[in-house]
């Protein structure tokens, strides 16, 4: 840190500083000692993000539109994609204490590089959040139309920011508490909504709109709706298992990575095409209100408030370390909390769901491009290339401020991805313009590596990494030094 320790964890060392971070973390890593959250607890936040019913809105929408079949294909295909990612990052979070905006300033991005993905990663959680509270404002007004949606906004944007004062403890308890009461409704609400005669009378999973096929441009228009959101909850779960204990890291990379992904795409995809198809309606927060009266306005908080509260802490979190990077300014957690929850509000009132295709195709872009870099700055130029450290270097004072590694493939992969999405490159790349993203980051990370040796990565080794944090062995990295001596 600039001006602040060049010790192991690279953790404040006035006492001022330490009171700014807490237990939060946001500005270093998480030193080993502090790795101490059980496999049960870092799971339960999780599982808790994977609940949001904006995953049965998704589910909903691309059967009412595309048909049932397509968003099936599509959530299968996001689980196995997310999941992968997502158990790289968790994995090498566990490992070394640090979430992906700490990885990326040694993994190809150097400090300030790293600092403009946090900003966009801050960005993405914080339109979330606005997402997720407009569906606790639907359901509300679907029950008491009388109350002004503006005053329903800024209660529901607001309700979230105390309950996100504390940090990661305060999360893991309103997860493990809420978690049993979201599970009884859902099941209530399957009950009733099977009891209730369908709005379409076959199977549900045989629905297909007018005029439209299983495969084709349906099914690619359901894969581009997925690409946006598969980015985002593979790189979340780095926030959470960087407290992960070490001896639940081999298990915790599956259970964290990749059933969270499983939960929220395929299962609560298939819920949502299920209400979605029987409801003939696609938005959660009004045919749980349909089906459930009042019960379904608490549903609907409850599951809203579970993962905004989440949303906010990822989103502070970005912002912190951004704009302690950039502009040297900390005045901790907390606040960045406050400023997340009122652009959120904001961003409800100027009527954000509005644009929401076109909102989920950027952040594909921009996040499969930035999991790219990671995953092919880790396994193939660290681990298998040996190019450059092959530790994760999070302390200012020993990065360069930008590394052309990652920021060249981000930038590269963003741009020809940004381009692919708007339409320019065809029909199949507009809709599968995040993968293609990241591959094109995944391929110039290599290049960019090689061509300049990874002179960028660090302006000295250091002596002071445990060798668990290594992604190759210590005795290796020391056979190749003294092999190019």
């Amino acid at each position: 840190m600039a001006g602040g320790s060049n010790n192991l964890t690279g953790t404040p060392t006035s006492a001022s500083e330490k009171e700014l971070m807490k237990d939060d973390y946001s500005l270093s890593k998480v030193p080993p000692e502090k790795r101490s959250m059980s496999l049960l607890s870092v799971a339960n936040i999780a599982l808790g993000i994977s609940t949001a019913i904006f995953f049965f809105q998704m589910g909903s929408v691309m059967a009412i539109q595309f048909g049932a079949m397509n968003a099936l294909v599509s959530g299968i295909y996001a689980t196995i994609v997310a999941g992968i990612i997502s158990t790289i990052i968790v994995y090498l979070s566990a490992k070394t204490g640090m979430n992906v905006n700490l990885l990326s300033r040694g993994g190809g991005f150097g400090y300030i590089g790293a600092s403009l993905t946090s900003l966009i990663y801050a960005s993405n959680f914080i339109m979330y959040c606005a997402f997720e509270g407009i569906l606790m404002v639907y359901a509300v007004n679907e029950f008491l139309p009388a109350i002004p949606t503006w005053v329903l906004i800024v209660f529901f944007g607001s309700v979230v920011i105390p309950l996100n004062w504390f940090g990661i403890k305060q999360l893991d308890k309103i997860q493990k508490f809420t978690l049993p009461i979201f599970v009884i409704m859902l099941a209530i609400a399957l009950i009733v909504s099977f009891n209730r005669a369908s709005a379409y009378e076959g199977n549900f999973l045989t629905f297909m709109p007018e005029g439209v096929q299983f495969g084709g441009t349906a099914l690619l228009l359901c894969i581009g709706m997925q690409n946006g959101l598969l980015g985002l909850m593979a790189l979340l779960a780095s926030d959470y298992a960087r407290f992960l204990k070490k001896e639940d890291v081999k298990v915790g990379k599956y259970i964290i990575g990749f059933f969270p992904q499983l939960l929220c795409f395929f299962i609560m995809g298939l819920i949502g095409i299920w209400f979605g198809v029987r409801m003939a309606e696609g938005n959660p927060g009004v045919y749980m209100v349909q089906l459930l009266g009042i019960g379904g306005v608490f549903f609907t908080i409850l599951t809203q408030v579970r993962i905004n509260i989440t949303n906010l802490y990822s989103g502070s979190l970005s912002l912190s370390n951004f704009f302690e990077n950039i502009f040297k300014f900390k005045p901790g957690r907390p606040f960045w909390v406050i400023v997340s929850g009122v652009t959120s509000i904001a961003l409800m009132l100027g009527g954000i769901l509005d644009h929401l295709s076109g909102v989920l195709i950027a952040q594909g872009i921009f996040l499969m491009a930035w999991a790219a870099i990671l995953i092919s700055d880790a396994f193939v130029v660290k681990k298998l290339l040996k190019i450059g450290p092959t530790y994760y270097e999070h302390r200012q004072t020993n990065l360069y401020g930008w590394n052309p590694v990652g920021v060249v493939a981000f930038i590269v992969a963003s741009l020809l991805g940004s381009i692919a999405g708007f339409g320019y490159m065809g029909t199949f790349l507009e809709n599968t313009s995040a993968f293609f993203s990241f591959i094109i980051a995944f391929i110039v990370t290599i290049i960019m590596a090689v061509a300049t040796k990874g002179k960028y990565y660090v302006r000295e080794e250091a002596k002071d990494v445990p060798e668990e944090e290594y992604i190759a062995y210590i005795h290796e990295e020391m056979i190749r030094k003294i092999s190019a001596d």
